[in-house]
């Protein structure tokens, strides 16, 4: 499975909630707390998250960065003799 994972801006997030309709993986949820603007944020609640950027896509404010693990170098090699 690919693994990947969220960096969340919680200083500008506002907690539209839109990220957390959008993850397949139901990864994300709003936190307990409240940012300095008064608002709670998005938060990643379960380790689950594949990378698949529509939490990212949907985000009014860009508050959100994804990553995805880089493929082994053995699941590499394994795909470029397969697509030969």
């Amino acid at each position: 499975m690919i693994r990947g994972t969220v960096s969340i801006d919680v200083a500008i997030c506002k907690g539209c909630e839109l990220c957390i309709a959008a993850c397949p993986q139901e990864s994300l949820g709003l936190a307990a707390e409240i940012n300095a603007l008064g608002y709670r944020y998005a938060a990643l609640v379960q380790d689950n998250c594949t990378g698949c950027i529509n939490c990212a896509l949907v985000c009014p404010e860009g508050a959100i960065n994804v990553y995805r693990e880089p493929k082994s170098a053995h699941k590499q090699e394994r795909d470029r003799v397969l697509a030969l």
